[in-house]
């Protein structure tokens, strides 16, 4: 199936390059240069497979866009980066991205990172049964869809990813290293360490964990546990 990406980059060059590019990818590709524009196509209910989105925008920022696209769905959604900006990228994952890139980048690396994002959206169920629970949450891991109650709880493909690899181990404890080695696959080196955490604390807000009775539990020094 033809992928389609929308491009949300201010810089002409890099937006023209990045749309070639895809292009040659097979890509559908449709751009925008400000958030103002990125919303009409948003609202338009324009059917896009993979957002890329710059932070520094002429009329506001790439997270105003990003919390557009999340009250809508859980396509991915990658952030392009200034280099070592870790406070804007933290906030761009808090913000629902699946994951960043940061600039200058490598267009084969941007692939690459597209890719391994899109198998995690693939939402693989490994060992698991046909539905699980996890507190008040219900989890169907055939359609990938996560309820509580009646309610939809809208997970990104990296948040849902990190819930199986949870509920394949529950009852262990896992070490960070190995959270993000199965997280990340081949490409476990574009990752820090801090990344993590935000994850997890994405997840739990969204399962709705509290501090007095932790679905996923912070084992000190080591890592996390899921309780049985």
């Amino acid at each position: 199936m033809e992928l389609r990406v929308l491009i949300v980059e201010d810089d002409e060059i890099i937006r023209e390059g990045l749309e070639l590019a895809l292009r040659q990818e097979g890509c559908r590709v449709y751009t925008a240069g400000a958030a103002g524009e990125a919303a009409e196509i948003i609202r338009k209910e324009t059917p896009i497979d993979f957002y890329l989105l710059d932070i520094l925008l002429p009329d506001g920022d790439g997270f105003t866009v990003c919390r557009e696209i999340r009250k809508r769905t859980d396509t991915p959604i990658l952030f392009l980066t200034a280099c070592d900006d870790e406070v804007n990228t933290v906030r761009a994952l808090e913000q629902g991205a699946d994951d960043y890139i940061s600039k200058p980048f490598r267009i084969r690396e941007l692939i690459a990172r597209m890719k391994a994002i899109l198998r995690r959206t693939n939402r693989e169920e490994g060992k698991l049964e046909k539905t699980a629970q996890v507190g008040k949450n219900q989890i169907h891991l055939q359609t990938g869809r996560v309820y509580c109650g009646d309610e939809e709880v809208i997970l990104t493909a990296m948040e849902y990813r990190l819930l199986l690899i949870f509920l394949n181990h529950r009852g262990q404890t896992l070490s960070r290293r190995q959270i993000l080695n199965q997280i990340w696959d081949e490409a476990g080196d574009f990752v820090n360490d801090n990344t993590l955490s935000v994850y997890v604390k994405r997840l739990r807000k969204k399962l709705g964990d509290t501090a007095e009775g932790q679905l996923i539990q912070t084992v000190r020094g080591v890592g996390y546990r899921m309780e049985k």
